[in-house]
């Protein structure tokens, strides 16, 4: 009996350290999971998808929040001062002008006090759910986490303010994140295929030697910037039916992150349906990948200064050094050994 006992205590020991076991080989597993998805997010592709993402979960949450506002009530105002007016008409004779006078004198008065009130709100002829859409509500979120703050579109509720101040505070380091690693990777790649097509156009050196001292002149990144603008320029100048100068002056205050917001791809929008929202994501694209020609050609250009520099260092030191020899030969020729 004792014994059957024994067994029974040992095969629950073992039930338990298995059971055990099993606990700790799935919280390992779930670690690992957990550092190869945090690892993968801080990978260039995860870094820009995790913005894009970002991006879209903002324009949710700002268009589920902005759209509930009621501030902006002018067709109650509307319909509501249409029934007054029609119940002076209905109750008041017309033959007592006086008080049909002051009646409809203070009917239009309130109107008029409403509508000063809703245009001083910002009001200016679209409802809430016309003004946030999701493509504009996506280069809302754009503008916040870029720094860039066109203007033409702020939160006029409570919680639209309090998620916009949260929203900037963890989106702008991630955009910061993602210039740098974009910057990165793009650089990489144009470095990558100039040094290719110098190779290919050059029979001068070795391969391997004019690969290894190949700088990307500031030039061609001009050329590049310069040629995404002119893009740009084109693409805003049909869609948004722009002159030529308004389409450069802004793609380039955009790009430059300056946003004074006069001009907006969408802003004259007045429905919320069809090719024009299309037009919005891709203007969407259009910025952030922008964005990240610009870090590219910050880190080309920087790399380039780094090389110019410590070329003039090199060669500074050697103009020093020539200098001293120069000098003591010349102290030498007169004599002058021991100065």
């Amino acid at each position: 009996m004792d014994l059957e006992g024994g067994g029974v205590f040992r095969s629950s020991v073992r039930s338990k350290g298995s059971s055990s076991l099993s606990d700790l080989d799935s919280r390992e597993k779930i670690k690992d999971c957990c550092r190869k998805v945090i690892a993968f997010m801080c990978t260039q592709v995860g870094v820009g998808g995790l913005v894009v993402g970002y991006a879209v979960v903002g324009a949710f949450a700002f268009r589920y929040i902005e759209r509930q506002n009621k501030a902006f009530q002018f067709n109650q105002h509307f319909d509501g001062c249409l029934n007054d007016i029609w119940k002076i008409a209905r109750t008041v004779n017309t033959v007592n002008e006086p008080l049909f006078r002051n009646r409809m004198d203070a009917v239009l008065l309130n109107y008029q006090n409403n509508m000063v009130r809703l245009f001083r709100d910002g009001f200016r002829g679209r409802m809430p759910e016309e003004i946030w859409s999701f493509p504009a509500a996506l280069m809302f979120s754009l503008s916040i986490i870029t720094m860039i703050g066109y203007g033409n579109m702020t939160p006029k509720t409570q919680w639209g303010k309090a998620l916009t101040v949260i929203y900037a505070v963890f989106g702008i380091p991630l955009y910061i994140l993602y210039f740098m690693n974009m910057g990165e990777v793009l650089a990489g790649c144009f470095k990558w295929v100039y040094t290719r097509l110098y190779v290919c156009s050059s029979e001068d050196f070795e391969e391997e030697e004019k690969a290894r001292r190949i700088v990307v002149p500031s030039r061609a990144c001009l050329w590049v910037i310069g040629g995404y603008v002119l893009t740009g320029t084109v693409m805003f100048a049909i869609w948004e039916r722009w002159n030529y100068l308004d389409s450069v002056y802004f793609c380039v205050t955009s790009l430059c992150k300056i946003g004074f917001g006069d001009l907006v791809p969408g802003a004259n929008i007045q429905d919320s349906k069809g090719g024009s929202q299309t037009k919005l994501v891709i203007n969407f694209m259009y910025m952030l990948f922008g964005l990240g020609l610009v870090a590219m050609c910050y880190n080309l250009m920087r790399e380039e200064i780094r090389v110019k520099a410590k070329e003039f260092r090199e060669d500074l030191a050697q103009c020093l050094e020539d200098t001293r020899t120069r000098f003591l030969y010349c102290c030498s020729r007169c004599g002058c050994r021991n100065f």
